[in-house]
């Protein structure tokens, strides 16, 4: 047997009968005619419409082929339909690959069959081993070596880059045995395709695609498929590498632009937002169609401080998206294998994720409420909020990427908005519509255990206590956002001079958090908290002085007393709450704990209390207002009194 798998190295094979040699040259010529007219469809500009007909007449070939028993003179030509068919497969469908190649192992089989092997059941890995080691006919070596090409470009789109390496590494050896085709410091992959000697291709046996071009497009794929693994692995210097080895490769104007892309990302990631931006704007200039790269441009511009740039750039995104452009195509028609139906992976496409254009909108709002660019604010939040008649939900995808938070925060941000430009009926109206969609989805008591965020437990029997927890999660959410409508309304109702209906408001707010129920042994008020719980207090807070500064408003001096100091046993050392506790203080003719107080608030330095303003986690958007308008406003007079007061008692005692 092995002898006649070894038969015929350089020398013709022997005549055949009659009615094969004579299908024989009607194949090959048929084969031929099929080539010349795709090259001809592909120079004319009709490569698209081609595709699927010649996908069609060399699948048919192909079945004629295999209608007969495999024989040693028919395979080369068997072998070089299959490439050609493959390829067509490939290019009729212009999306990516999923699928094992259909027809490869078949034509391996038979390969094996005509050299007289037993037909074992084996793998696809162990049968390309087999052939390859075993199957030394000097006319299978070329057709073998561009079918393993075409398998490595399957692999390579499953992600099986141990397989590729595995298959390189065997059609090495059959080349050159013994010789080592990787030197230290270099990739091993690249390095054995680089290594793959390409074929000669025969006259009589043309290509749709050339095994040189399709080296190529495999040296490119596996750079760029590695240096996305490096990159999600975090091995951000590797990364780079390996994607500027890509970048230098062959491919089409939309890939490139993706794997600037993704050095930008990863210049981003290892703390060099410059050269992150020349990246990104050079994928803009290979692609301006690119969006990604505009968006991730916009994410750095946000990072280094530059608002004007980054706003700038997410106005030109959602105009760019709002256009409905053309869709691209995949890549030039002229190769049916191409880079991009070989790389989808799914760090790739959460890079290259496109913003849908309420998205953009919502950055641009939020964007220029952080900046206290007011009057832009309303105007993009009101347009985000009209989105919501064409149906967000669809547009926006609810599985955790979107920048957009849950409706009733945009509602609440876009209140804030408007509270800040002087449109307090507006804010009003705006949470109120906040207030009465969540009235019915807040128990009447809602207990909750300090350390409600511990990590759960994995075991089958957990999954109903992690129910729970999340349902309980998403009642303290409404609890926050119901809660953070009325303390909204009461800020809007006080603005207005109302300090009654202000009352009002900060008063419901109060009661509807009494539906919280904190439990814990020892438990300090501000002491791990779940973050939930810590933006009830931080609410409860501002409602306190909220009501305490209305109640001031209305000569209610001790009903303001008591609420700054409900307020300072819920966050003790608050600077807004003591200086407003001094003056109420103040106000009763309790002068001399105002005093003490007002003594105790001037040795606190200024970083103390900006730390105090700032502990535990960053306030949500939409109660950064609230915050600002509960700042104690800088008293002279109050401050003048209480140091004469504090002279008085001095020259008093010293006397």
């Amino acid at each position: 047997m092995a002898a006649a798998m070894k038969r015929r190295r350089g020398t013709e094979p022997g005549p055949e009968p009659g009615p094969e040699r004579g299908c024989l040259r009607a194949w090959a010529a048929h084969s031929r005619v099929l080539v010349g007219r795709w090259t001809t469809a592909r120079c004319g500009g009709e490569a698209r419409q081609a595709r699927r007909q010649q996908r069609d007449e060399f699948g048919e070939l192909l079945r004629r082929i295999r209608g007969l028993p495999a024989a040693l003179p028919a395979l080369p030509l068997e072998l070089t339909v299959l490439y050609n068919s493959l390829l067509f497969t490939v290019g009729a469908s212009d999306s990516a690959i999923k699928r094992e190649a259909e027809g490869i192992r078949e034509g391996l089989l038979r390969v094996l069959e005509a050299c007289g092997a037993c037909r074992q059941d084996l793998g696809t890995e162990e049968l390309w081993q087999k052939v390859l080691q075993e199957v030394t006919v000097e006319e299978l070596q070329a057709p073998l070596h561009r079918l393993g090409a075409l398998q490595a470009a399957w692999w390579l789109a499953a992600g099986r880059l141990g397989s590729v390496a595995g298959l390189f590494q065997l059609l090495s050896t059959a080349e050159e045995p013994g010789r080592s085709h990787c030197s230290e410091g270099q990739n091993k992959l690249l390095s054995l395709i680089k290594a793959w000697q390409v074929p000669p291709e025969g006259a009589s046996l043309p290509l749709v695609q050339s095994a040189k071009d399709l080296k190529e497009i495999l040296c490119t794929t596996a750079a760029f498929l590695q240096g996305l693994q490096e990159l999600e692995a975090g091995n951000f210097p590797t990364a780079l590498s390996l994607l500027q080895e890509a970048a230098g490769g062959f491919c089409s104007k939309k890939i490139l632009a993706q794997i600037y892309t993704c050095l930008g990302c990863c210049a981003q990631r290892m703390g060099k937002p410059q050269t992150a931006l020349q990246h990104l704007k050079r994928a803009l200039q290979i692609d301006f169609q690119c969006l990604p790269a505009l968006s991730h441009a916009a994410a750095v511009y946000h990072k280094l401080g530059e608002t004007d740039v980054e706003l700038q750039a997410l106005t030109l995104l959602y105009e760019a998206l709002g256009k409905n452009p053309p869709a691209a195509a995949s890549s030039s028609p002229y190769f049916l294998m191409q880079t991009e139906l070989l790389v989808h992976t799914p760090v790739l496409a959460s890079l290259l994720r496109h913003h849908h254009p309420s998205e953009v909108k919502y950055l641009l709002a939020q964007r220029c409420l952080q900046d206290g660019r007011v009057a832009d604010a309303v105007e993009h939040y009101l347009d985000f909020l009209s989105l919501l008649q064409g149906g967000l939900q669809q547009q926006v995808p609810l599985d955790g990427s979107s920048a957009v938070p849950r409706i009733p925060e945009v509602f609440l941000e876009a209140a804030s908005a408007l509270g800040q430009a002087g449109r307090h009926q507006d804010a009003i109206t705006m949470c109120e519509e906040v207030i009465s969609r969540t009235t019915d989805l807040i128990p009447r008591v809602l207990r909750v255990e300090a350390r409600l965020e511990q990590p759960e437990c994995s075991s089958p029997g957990a999954e109903p206590a992690g129910e729970l927890l999340s349902q309980k999660k998403e009642s303290l959410c409404c609890l926050a956002w119901r809660a953070a409508g009325y303390l909204h309304q009461g800020w809007a109702w006080a603005k207005l001079g109302e300090s009654k209906e202000a009352v009002t408001q900060f008063s419901r707010c109060l009661n509807d958090l009494l539906r919280l129920q904190l439990h814990g042994s020892g438990v300090k008020p501000t002491e791990n908290l779940p973050a939930e719980v810590e933006v009830l207090q931080k609410i409860r807070l501002l409602s306190l002085i909220g009501r305490g500064t209305q109640f001031l408003e209305l000569g209610k001096h001790k009903e303001a007393l008591l609420d700054f100091q409900h307020g300072l046993q819920v966050s003790p050392g608050d600077p807004a709450a003591t200086s407003y506790l001094v003056q109420a203080l103040w106000k009763l003719n309790r002068k001399q704990e105002a005093a003490a107080q007002w003594q105790k608030l001037s040795q606190s330095s200024p970083e103390e209390d900006g730390q105090q303003q700032g502990q535990g986690r960053p306030l949500p958007l939409y109660l950064v207002s609230c915050l600002e308008q509960a700042v104690f406003p800088h008293s002279e007079p109050l401050a003048r009194s209480i140091q004469d007061y504090l002279g008085t008692a001095a020259q008093d005692t010293s006397s």
